[in-house]
């Protein structure tokens, strides 16, 4: 038994040492930093081109920490394992990617490696971002390099044990990274294929509104079912025009509104984590989101949801809390219903899910006013009322405005821990 024993540890100490020597060899290699940065002008064709392409993916998004230059990184990215801290990628030479070459971009979109062959950690959407063609890739890279420099370290990571060791993400690539291009599907018109680039590739849609499985990757047999960002619920794509929860269902014309100003007068303001997606999109000109939204609709109606049980009691009745902080904005008739062209609380999404979530964070946050349409602003009222006036508030509007059963699990409690999701 003792030399049996012996004889599997010795195998599974050679298996070790072969598996070091093939990652050796197999390892990232660096590529050389170029000796000057490039100059590139911000009227260059492809700057300007690489420009829209950057507001159709998000980059300033998520490379921008609040009140800091754009691009700059240091905005902490939330995931199951910790959080990662967005990266500088202005032209900067020592904490930028001013020394970068076109080939070392190039292969950190595509393949998730960095300049000097450190792997990247997939809260950067290379997994999509393979499918771009090398002309966009070309021209998101004169873009960048136009931008003005900024002095930015990015801050360290807080990452648990294992998932803090690089390394590991080579493993991670061979079972959920499929690089290359995104073929055109010949059976389909233009602006379907054009649509879906934008929200496969460019637009890495699939990253917020497809659940992911315990290693952090998304499944692919439930694309666009929906996901969780920042605490709100992501809708499931594959469903937009189905109407089966109750919500309105969205046309074509619709959905481009919303996409690409943020508001739909039939569905109303986009909040949360899509705020400023929409924000980037108004810089997209309108018939590239018309090609998003054909593609979505497209999608049709996602598998059918089970039969919904019968709504629990309703809570009809005028409720103060609601005339005291809504009416005047959200009762039929009030001043912003007319002149703001607020859409009925019937028409939101929210109010016609199966889970509270989107309702309790709208009301404790809110949605900030940037001054171009009244309609977008929602005072939130976190540090107005307590967590039990909260729930009994989106009780109400849910029971009276929305459809399906009750939130039975919608407690003080539950606004609670929403709380502190967030929390700073």
């Amino acid at each position: 038994m003792r030399s049996r024993w012996r004889t599997v540890m010795w195998l599974a100490a050679c298996l070790v040492v072969l598996a070091g020597v093939a990652w050796w060899f197999a390892r990232p290699r660096p590529i050389d930093a170029l000796a000057s940065v490039p100059v590139v002008s911000p009227q260059s064709e492809p700057a300007r081109r690489g420009a829209v392409l950057a507001a159709a993916g998000d980059c300033m998004v998520c490379h921008t920490a609040r009140n800091g230059s754009p691009y700059a990184g240091g905005r902490p990215l939330a995931t199951p394992f910790g959080a990662i801290e967005s990266t500088n990628i202005t032209p900067d030479p020592d904490t930028g990617i001013g020394r970068w070459s076109a080939e070392a971009f190039a292969r950190a979109m595509r393949r998730g490696i960095s300049r000097d062959g450190h792997h990247l950690y997939p809260a950067f959407p290379y997994p999509h971002f393979t499918k771009l063609s090398d002309a966009d890739i070309a021209a998101l890279y004169a873009f960048l390099m136009s931008r003005r420099p900024a002095v930015a370290p990015p801050p360290r990571n807080h990452l648990a044990f294992p998932f803090d060791h690089r390394p590991l993400v080579a493993f991670w690539n061979l079972l959920f990274l499929h690089e290359g291009p995104q073929p055109p599907d010949p059976a389909r018109p233009a602006d379907w294929n054009r649509g879906r680039y934008l929200v496969d590739a460019l637009g890495h849609c699939g990253a917020c509104h497809t659940p992911m499985n315990r290693l952090g990757a998304e499944q692919p047999s439930h694309a666009f079912r929906g996901g969780l960002i920042d605490g709100w619920d992501a809708p499931a794509l594959n469903a937009l025009n189905s109407g089966g929860s109750g919500a309105p269902r969205w046309t074509a014309s619709e959905l481009a509104d919303y996409l690409h100003d943020g508001f739909s007068s039939a569905h109303g303001a986009a909040a949360g984590p899509m705020r400023p997606v929409t924000d980037s999109l108004r810089q997209v000109p309108r018939a590239e989101v018309e090609a998003i939204a054909a593609y979505l609709l497209s999608l049709g109606p996602g598998p059918a949801a089970p039969p919904s049980p019968a709504p629990g009691p309703r809570s009809l009745a005028p409720n103060p809390l609601f005339e005291g902080a809504c009416a005047s904005c959200h009762a039929a008739g009030s001043p912003m219903q007319i002149a703001g062209a607020r859409p009925p609380l019937s028409n939101a999404t929210s109010l016609h899910a199966g889970s509270p979530r989107n309702a309790v964070r709208m009301i404790l946050d809110g949605n900030g006013w940037d001054g171009s349409h009244g309609a977008y602003y929602m005072p939130g009222f976190a540090n107005l009322l307590t967590d039990e006036q909260i729930a009994q508030l989106a009780r109400y509007v849910h029971d009276r405005h929305g459809s399906g059963q009750s939130w039975p699990d919608l407690d003080a409690a539950y606004v609670a821990r929403l709380r502190k999701e967030t929390a700073p």
